[in-house]
């Protein structure tokens, strides 16, 4: 076997524990259920503080907050002091927990499109979040760490995917996670692939036809069980019975409508046919602002919203860029500003009309979701608007405001801890709480920047330090160079074995090089990416499809 196989091979067993270790967040091992966080900044709902105080929680369940609690001798003690504790956030619209469908780039063949499947057209209603939930999902982590405790879920699907769940963001099984099962309809004007309803103005068709059957087929059922006498008996069907609690106003409909034109034409629906409606994933309403005041639908914002081109250009480009531009296509570029302006000031808009909302996470990335709200709070809401549309207003919007939204004593003990006020940009959570269970969040310190004009010295034996969840790397590398020329090799920390380096650059305090490993047989290949201060050094490393971690070190040695 070759000395970089071996290497690798003995790296990959380090790394082998990220494969079911939390990346990100662990975890606080159970020993209590009774906890005391003291000395913090508490905001126990949008619009009020407490200083220096404490929260007492105990079997899942707050059950004191404010100046002075008295902490039972069994309660684990967290010293929050300088942190800012908050409700746990809560989303309103999602698809956290739930595994996204394969793409099936060839849909099955359909004998009669005009008169498919239901699952082939999307109509799914009869079918629960509840059933498709998977605990060890990504995104439950990933939604976690910033934040939020709870999620209204829904399944994936085009016209009708089925209804809707609210889960807490933590459990070893979906049982242990719902919080409320069957709470809403999820619906899209998304039409099916190659099958009827393939358009919108065929979902919007197809939907009356469903809902008028459904209140036939009820009417009948409902006169069968006062006289059966007489009448045929009713026919069993899951998707007309799925509308029964909507015909009976006791299930809302959550109808995604992004732009101005479908959000229209769902309130069209809704009026034509009177069903309990949610406005969901909304992106232009800032078009409709009057109509959606008159209307007073609870609305779901989506926390989509596009970024500014400006953002993502360096110092200068702009200008040089408008020097190169006719009349026509300043126009275009001044009409595509605005438009991603007013897409980034919805919530503001919304807001100073006086409307309530939540947000809707179906389409925002988890890596987006801070950048996007500290957007929105820039072009005007406000950090107490933005608060409360994570926290009190989706929890009435779901029903759920006597367990979620707020600090109080009674309700579930959710809760996001954070270093600094959330809505600051160097903000960093430390904890999150879910249904009274405790995770701690690592915080990365801020990696120093590479200077491409600096002059360093990297020839030398270095050793280095790898900071992987659940336990520590350590080892050495030698850097020589020869006119300019830079190579190297790496101690396996196992047996003192020796792999050459690849790709040995050097440009400016940036050290970079890679080695090749065999991960079962498969060829893959670990990457150092460092910025060298005097005789220390600290960046990332790369382990293929592992993932990137911290990684520092100092110089042990110099060249021989």
């Amino acid at each position: 076997m070759k000395k970089s196989q071996l290497l690798g091979g003995l790296l990959l067993l380090c790394f082998l524990p990220l494969l079911t270790y939390a990346q990100d967040t662990k975890e606080i091992a159970p020993v209590t259920r009774t906890f005391v966080l003291k000395n913090a900044t508490i905001i126990p709902q949008p619009g009020q503080m407490i200083e220096k105080g404490q929260i007492l929680i105990k079997d899942g369940l707050i059950e004191a907050v404010g100046k002075t609690v008295t902490a039972p001798s069994n309660a684990k003690v967290i010293d929050a002091d300088s942190m800012y504790i908050y409700p746990g956030f809560i989303e309103g619209l999602s698809h956290t927990g739930v595994p996204r469908p394969k793409n099936d780039e060839r849909p099955p063949q359909i004998k009669d499109p005009g008169n498919p499947p239901n699952d082939a057209a999307g109509i799914q209603p009869e079918r629960s979040v509840t059933e498709l939930l998977d605990a060890s999902e990504s995104s439950i982590a990933g939604m976690r760490k910033l934040g939020f405790t709870a999620a209204h879920v829904v399944p994936y699907g085009s016209m009708l995917p089925g209804k809707g769940a609210i889960i807490l963001l933590n459990g070893d099984s979906p049982e242990e996670m719902v919080l409320a099962a069957n709470t809403s309809l999820f619906s899209q004007l998304q039409g099916a692939r190659r099958v009827y309803p393939a358009t919108t103005m065929a979902v919007m068709s197809k939907w009356r036809e469903l809902y008028k059957q459904a209140m036939q087929a009820q009417t009948h059922e409902k006169n069968y069980k006062k006289n059966p006498r007489g009448m045929s008996r009713p026919a069993y069907d899951g998707v007309l019975e799925a509308f029964y609690p909507v015909l009976d106003k006791s299930l809302p409909v959550f109808f995604t409508a992004e732009g101005v034109q479908d959000a229209y034409r769902v309130m069209a629906l809704q009026k034509e046919l009177d069903f309990p409606l949610v406005l969901a994933e909304l992106k232009q309403g800032f078009y409709m602002t009057d109509d959606l005041k008159a209307k007073g639908f609870p609305l779901m914002l989506s926390l989509d919203i596009p970024e500014s081109k400006e953002e993502k250009k360096k110092e200068g480009e702009d200008d040089k860029e408008k020097k190169e531009m006719d009349e026509e296509q300043m126009a275009l570029k001044k009409r595509r500003d605005e438009s991603v302006a007013s897409h980034q000031s919805q919530a503001a808009t919304l807001s100073k009309a006086g409307l309530e909302f939540a947000f809707s996470t179906l389409e925002v990335k988890s890596s987006d979701f801070k950048k996007n709200m500290m957007t929105m709070i820039e072009k005007g809401l406000s950090e107490e608007k933005a608060l409360a549309s994570l926290t009190t207003v989706p929890a009435k919007m779901l029903g759920m405001s006597e367990m979620l939204g707020t600090l109080e004593k009674g309700k579930i003990a959710n809760m996001v801890i954070t270093d600094k006020p959330y809505f600051s940009k160097e903000s960093n959570v430390r904890y999150v709480f879910v249904d009274g269970v405790p995770f701690e969040l690592e915080v990365k310190k801020p990696k120093k920047k590479g200077d491409a004009g600096a002059t360093v010295a990297v020839a030398g034996e270095w050793s280095y330090t790898i900071d992987i969840p659940g336990q520590v790397m350590s080892g050495t590398f030698k850097i020589k160079n020869a006119d300019g020329q830079f190579s190297g090799t790496i101690t396996s920390p196992e047996d003192g074995s020796e792999g050459e380096l690849q790709s040995v650059t050097v440009a400016g305090n940036n050290l970079s090089f890679s080695f090749p490993y065999d991960a079962g047989g498969q060829a893959m290949k670990v990457s150092f990416d460092v910025v060298i201060d005097g005789d220390d050094m600290e960046g990332t490393v790369t382990a293929g499809s592992f993932g990137t971690f911290d990684v520092e070190g100092s110089r042990i040695g110099v060249p021989d």
